[in-house]
């Protein structure tokens, strides 16, 4: 039985905010979030996540996930003391079991490092380490001449030799559950910060004889922790690198992957285009060959193969078929449904709407709650009323009609297959099949009429 323990209880003092640290975002969403995803990927028993500053917004931000678990630790008197604080929620089953400790501020562990830690850790204890050019600030891994972990020194209460230890603790550890609890009950806070650190078990194992096991993460920046602004906005930047490697490695094209964001997960086909500024969020699934132009945002939508989304395109809750066209200046709203060869151009707005086969908006109108078929021309300008103040109703817009420019329908209403509607119509019935509906004033030219002047 696997138990998984999340810090979660720090200030944050440094990040010069009300917000508590571990909620944070990094790519969209919080820090915390992050290592939660890493600890369900390994299917474990119990996650406790330990609060501390601000816990009741960090457990209201995390209330509908009900396999969290929450310990308070009040005061903070350290990484042991906090951990000490979970023990009670810990769940033990036979002498396999483990516990895993993991960092909310340390937010992109990968679940592969993880396992291979787990794994090294046979029946003993096991530390994830690093080795750093300049450790200066980590805890250093102190090993006898034969290369066994000895203990864990905090950088300041290290001796100047031990200061020259390149190889440091992550502060990742996998235990035994059952000796963890031992361990935890006899650290003691004499130290140069009078805190209970969690790296003490590791001298306590050693005493006992227990085996002490290390490994390493498959990427530095695995490990790498937020403590400020600075470091939140360097590790978004180094995150969002390693997407738009993924990606390349994957096939897909990206006009600049340092101007390439991910806030979700996005799934591509072959030969997909994706360039400069365009943002993800959600889940997005773009099929082969769809080209994303520059500064486009798309937000949990799926877009199918051979489409073209020209620049500035906003997409939510969206779905658009096999070779449309969309923008440039477009937005989808939830609930968008867009059929193969459909365009929809700029300035464009559709809402709550099927847009059938090769049917086209392409500049200046706004479809909302409307059913479109196959083949239909909206014009210029042409808007569906669909809001009375109070309630939402539904445009019906049958195959091959033609609505004119500026054209105003009053929902409810239809309009009938293959019917035209002329430009400046306000239609509020019924439009019959294959007719032209039309609804002007009588164009008049007043004689000896002048144009008003200012009076002096």
């Amino acid at each position: 039985m696997l138990n998984i323990v999340i810090l979660a209880a720090g200030l944050g003092k440094r990040m010069q905010s009300n917000l508590p640290k571990v909620l944070h975002a990094l790519a969209g969403k919080p820090m915390l979030a992050h290592a939660l995803d890493s600890a369900r990927a390994l299917s474990p028993a119990r996650i406790v996540v330990v609060v501390g500053h601000g816990a009741d917004r960090v457990k209201e931000a995390f209330a509908d996930q009900p396999d969290v678990q929450f310990a308070l630790q009040q005061p903070q008197h350290g990484t042991g003391h906090a951990v000490q604080q979970a023990v009670p929620l810990l769940v033990e089953g036979d002498a396999d079991d483990a516990t895993l400790v993991l960092y909310g501020d340390v937010p992109l562990v990968q679940p592969d490092t993880l396992q291979r830690l787990l794994a090294a850790r046979g029946q003993g204890l096991a530390v994830l380490t690093e080795q750093l050019a300049d450790p200066t600030g980590y805890g250093r891994i102190v090993r006898d001449a034969q290369g066994r972990v000895l203990r864990i020194v905090e950088h300041k209460d290290a001796s100047e030799s031990e200061r020259a230890i390149g190889e440091v603790n992550t502060g990742i550890v996998a235990a035994p559950t059952a000796k963890l609890k031992d361990w935890l009950s006899r650290i003691d806070n004499n130290n140069a910060q009078g805190e209970y650190y969690l790296t003490d078990i590791i001298g306590l194992a050693v005493g006992d004889g227990d085996t002490v096991s290390t490994a390493q993460p498959a990427a530095g920046w695995e490990t790498l922790g937020v403590n400020s602004r600075v470091q939140q906005a360097a590790l978004e930047r180094t995150w969002q690198l390693e997407q738009a490697r993924r990606q390349l490695e994957a096939g897909v094209t990206l006009a600049d992957p340092a101007r390439f964001d991910v806030r979700g997960t996005l799934r591509c086909g072959r030969d997909v285009f994706i360039d400069v500024g365009c943002v993800f969020e959600g889940t997005v699934e773009l099929a082969d060959g769809v080209h994303v132009g520059p500064h486009s945002v798309l937000r949990d939508v799926t877009i199918g193969a051979g489409t073209r989304i020209e620049a500035y395109s906003h997409l939510q809750q969206a779905e658009v078929g096999g070779d449309a066209r969309i923008g440039p200046y477009a937005r989808l709203r939830p609930g968008a449904k867009l059929g193969a060869r459909s365009h929809v151009g700029n300035f464009v707005e559709i809402k709550n709407t099927v847009l059938g086969e090769d049917s086209k908006a392409n500049h200046l109108a706004y479809v909302g709650d409307a059913e479109v078929g196959a083949r239909v021309n909206i014009g210029a300008g042409t808007i569906t009323c669909n809001y009375d103040g109070v309630n939402k109703h539904r445009t019906i817009i049958e195959d091959d009609a033609f609505i004119g420019s500026d054209t105003q329908l009053v929902a409810p209403v239809t309009v009938r297959r293959g019917a035209t509607i002329g430009a400046g119509t306000t239609l509020t019935r019924e439009a019959p099949a294959d007719r032209l509906t039309l609804s002007r004033a009588k164009q008049a030219t007043i004689e000896g009429w002048t144009r008003p002047v200012k009076k002096s």
